[in-house]
């Protein structure tokens, strides 16, 4: 490893304190530098010839070049390498100076050495400001952010300004951008955007780094953030890793910080003088000036063009898109209530009883609504849009509850399944009742005996009750405690009734 070059002051104090006769340690001692560098130095000056009389004369500049300037072999130039290659080359994936150096050794046999080979990229790379100091391998980030400017579109049911939210997302290796409007940053729009970003893309890097904005992160922390489980869900999804930006650290996502100054400047600067009345409007003419903007060419790489780069070094990198499509979902926590339903957007949902004042997890995508408890699903419901409703499941409730919720309507169904005398029955204890829940609660009363009798007996205590024109379900119970739902009425006729064979009856032809 080569020791590090002194400085000109250093130099000229070394020349003029040898030229005083001072031994090699006393100047070493006396400036505070090792042995072996006053002696080098020294011998490197009496191979040049610099005295400090010529040294003293000289600007530190013309000092340099002659302690340390490389002298070309007479008819020998050396070429140097391009930096814009080397940064280039550098983004794909496993590539190294080192390897570099050698395949342009290969070329260039007279060519600089490893150390002067990695000072002419550095050297280019801190001129080129801040973009440059990571160094980015293809299909390994992706980098989300959203503008602090916003664009906007006019809601033509009432004339007035609608801002809308602008999602940015860039891939590190070849500044590859998408952008598109959102109504908001909330959790549905987020995930959404980052859904059609891949798309987009056409896969899916290993690496997506947000802010730590609160759709993303549930708990900002610089070394182990709490991530959003929506977020997470869709990440395991596309199989790859969230890593947010540190907190007020903007470096760790430059990529989007300056993708979001280009968007701002090449895509809302042209739609300032534009007028749009909905939001799918102004997204495709986003979409048609983020196709311009990717092909247009980039004068500090080169002249290329974002869309020639990502071909070359990111599309042949990112993961394949999964098969299945991904449905937006959103994780929130919730707890059952007493009345065994939980709260999601002003709607209510059922969950088993026995879990009330327990903590769950709410799953809710655009169609469905799970619960889970401890990681096993619990309840599945249809998503309703409708506010201050209920969905209830027969299944949750308690007996008691269960009976209770059947109503008029259920009564009906049980006595229809027992046989028309019942359905009659259960009709004429309704109707008989000019209070509805008097009527329903005297007909429940029949189905509880009804379902103590069994099906048969009951139809036949329906019919007799209905022929002696009861209006109470405690006839029916009476007939029923007592077996009396077969024996024949007194108006029933009977003349065809089997005659009774018995030796104290004499019978018809006695009396002839």
């Amino acid at each position: 490893m080569a020791t590090e070059r002194l400085s000109m002051r250093r130099v000229k104090e070394i020349l003029r304190l040898r030229e005083q006769g001072r031994t090699v340690r006393e100047v070493a001692r006396s400036l505070g530098v090792s042995v072996g560098s006053v002696s080098k130095t020294t011998s490197r000056a009496k191979a040049v010839g610099l005295s400090w009389a010529a040294a003293k004369r000289l600007e530190e500049a013309e000092i340099e070049q002659r302690l340390y300037g490389r002298r070309a072999e007479p008819g020998v130039e050396r070429p140097r390498p391009d930096p814009v290659v080397i940064a280039r080359e550098l983004r794909r994936p496993g590539v190294t100076l080192e390897l570099l150096h050698v395949e342009y050794l290969e070329q260039h046999p007279t060519g600089l050495r490893y150390t002067a080979y990695c000072d002419v990229y550095r050297n280019w790379r801190g001129k080129r400001g801040v973009t440059m100091r990571q160094v980015h391998q293809g299909g390994e980030k992706c980098f989300v952010d959203y503008s602090g400017k916003t664009p906007f579109y006019i809601d033509p049911t009432t004339g007035a300004r609608r801002h809308v939210e602008l999602f940015v997302a860039v891939l590190g290796a070849s500044n590859f951008t998408f952008a598109e409007a959102t109504e908001t940053q909330q959790v549905s729009d987020f995930i959404g955007s980052h859904v059609r970003a891949y798309g987009f893309f056409g896969g899916v890097t290993m690496i997506t780094v947000p802010d730590q904005l609160k759709s993303a992160v549930t708990k900002s922390c610089r070394y182990e953030p709490g991530l959003q489980r929506s977020y997470s869900e869709m990440a395991t999804h596309y199989g790859t890793a969230i890593v947010p930006a540190r907190p007020h650290k903007p470096r760790d996502k430059a990529k989007v910080e300056v993708a979001v100054q280009v968007v701002q400047r090449w895509i809302l600067a042209r739609l300032r003088n534009d007028t749009f009345f909905s939001l799918a409007a102004l997204n495709e003419r986003i979409a048609e000036l983020v196709e311009e903007l990717n092909d247009r060419p980039m004068k500090k790489l080169g002249g290329v063009s974002r869309r020639v780069l990502f071909e070359r070094y990111d599309r042949p990198a990112l993961k394949p898109l999964p098969t299945e499509t991904y449905e937006i979902s959103e994780w929130t926590q919730v707890r059952v209530n007493l009345d065994y339903h939980v709260e999601y957007d002003k709607h209510w949902y059922s969950a088993p009883y026995k879990l009330a004042r327990e903590p769950l997890w709410l799953r809710a995508t655009a169609t469905s609504i799970e619960l889970f408890c401890r990681g096993k699903r619990v309840a599945a419901h249809a998503h309703s849009s409708v506010a201050y409703r209920h969905t209830t499941d027969r299944a949750h409730m308690p007996e008691a509850h269960r009976q209770h919720s059947i109503g008029v309507d259920g009564v009906l169904e049980w006595g229809l399944s027992v046989g028309p005398m019942t359905e009659a029955m259960v009709r004429r204890l309704i109707e008989a009742n000019p209070v509805r829940e008097k009527g329903w609660r005297s007909a429940r009363g029949l189905q509880r005996v009804g379902e103590q009798y069994g099906p048969k007996r009951t139809e036949l205590a329906c019919e007799r009750a209905l022929r002696l024109g009861g209006r109470s379900y405690k006839i029916v119970k009476n007939i029923l405690s007592s077996g009396r739902e077969e024996m024949p009425l007194p108006d029933d006729d009977i003349t065809d009734a089997p005659a009774i064979d018995h030796e104290n009856v004499r019978g018809s032809e006695y009396y002839h």
